[in-house]
């Protein structure tokens, strides 16, 4: 659920509208439905994609097939676009049997993807250096972006053509549905 700040009441309003709140959801939450059946809220249901928008496609790739998923994601770089790897994790852990963005960035840079320009963000970094990062990533400087789910929400990289996810059974239904 997302919750919209200042600027965008600001742009309801200069349409004749006054919300005090305006929550969207892309996956049908009880506290929504509760507000929406309990509560003093409209509501709007956006049922068909925005004009231009692209299908999604989603494959599941087995761990043996991984080499095959990085050139997916090479080819898709030299053909101008951009990609995801989120990992479930930012550090190594000797419980949970799952890949890192820290170590994975350090292990794609050196080893996988050389020639380009990697990124790495997770939700211990400072939020001025997240910043940073995104803004490279938006204006094209990096070439990929390993992360963790702190990238899920809020985020609109049209560039971003490929988001592999590594690790998909360590996250939730409907955290994969809000990463499609």
């Amino acid at each position: 659920q997302h919750r919209f700040g200042v600027t965008q009441r600001t742009s309801l309003r200069q349409k004749g509208q006054r919300p005090h709140l305006l929550a969207m959801s892309a996956t049908p939450i009880p506290r929504s439905l509760a507000l929406t059946i309990y509560g003093d809220l409209d509501m709007s249901v956006i049922d068909q994609l925005p004009a231009g928008r692209q299908e999604i496609q989603t494959r599941w790739v087995a761990p043996e097939r991984r080499q095959a998923a990085y050139n997916f994601i090479q080819q898709q770089v030299s053909e101008g676009r951009q990609a995801f790897i989120v990992c479930p994790l930012i550090e190594g852990s000797d419980v949970i049997q799952a890949r890192a963005a820290v170590e994975e960035h350090r292990r794609l840079s050196r080893d996988i993807f050389p020639g380009l320009h990697l990124g790495l963000l997770h939700g211990r970094m400072a939020m001025r250096e997240k910043e940073e990062i995104m803004e490279s990533f938006r204006q094209g400087d990096l070439d990929v972006l390993v992360s963790t789910p702190v990238i899920e929400v809020g985020i609109d990289m049209p560039n971003a053509t490929v988001m592999l996810i590594d690790g998909a059974d360590r996250f939730g239904l409907a955290q994969l549905h809000q990463f499609r």
